[in-house]
């Protein structure tokens, strides 16, 4: 009889565990992501093994997309090249991956103007309420939660990632 019980609670507790709600974090078996590239005037991000496209998605960028981010607050995306710095599975946007900005050539830059060249870039998931601009972030590049989780399954922190106009 307590052999019984023992099965089926552990019968019951794989079927409540079964139930729960699908993680975020996903697995990726397929070829490396030797690197990213983001195209802001088409808004798409490809992430690719020694130059073929594995994936691609649609992005939102900085508020004011237009050119490079010079300076804190300018609602800029960077371009240039830099590479991903870490992942942050605990972002206020679901999951995200840190962008190396800023360079020693940016800080440069905004010194030489007296500003903050400004900072924390990432990819990253939408925002929790909705949004009704195509751009919205402060100079991040946002994609939905879905495919952030695909992205995060994909992307290592190393990973260079080109971000062109």
């Amino acid at each position: 009889m307590r052999f019984l019980k023992v099965i089926l609670f552990l019968f019951l507790a794989l079927a409540v565990t079964a139930c729960g709600p699908k993680s975020k974090f996903l697995r990726y078996n397929g070829p490396e992501v030797t690197s990213v590239q983001v195209h802001k005037a088409a808004r798409k991000m490809y992430l690719l093994h020694n130059g073929k496209v594995l994936e691609s998605f649609d992005v939102a960028l900085g508020f004011a997309p237009e050119g490079h981010k010079q300076f804190e607050g300018d609602g800029k995306t960077p371009e240039g090249t830099y590479y991903i710095t870490h992942r942050n599975p605990n972002s206020a946007f679901h999951l995200s991956l840190g962008i190396s900005y800023p360079n020693v050539r940016d800080v440069e830059f905004a010194k030489a103007a007296g500003k903050p060249p400004g900072g924390d870039i990432f990819i990253h998931g939408g925002p929790r309420r909705p949004v009704a601009r195509r751009d919205w972030t402060e100079g991040c590049i946002a994609v939905t939660n879905e495919e952030m989780e695909v992205i995060y399954s994909m992307v290592k922190p190393g990973t260079v990632i080109h971000v062109l106009p």
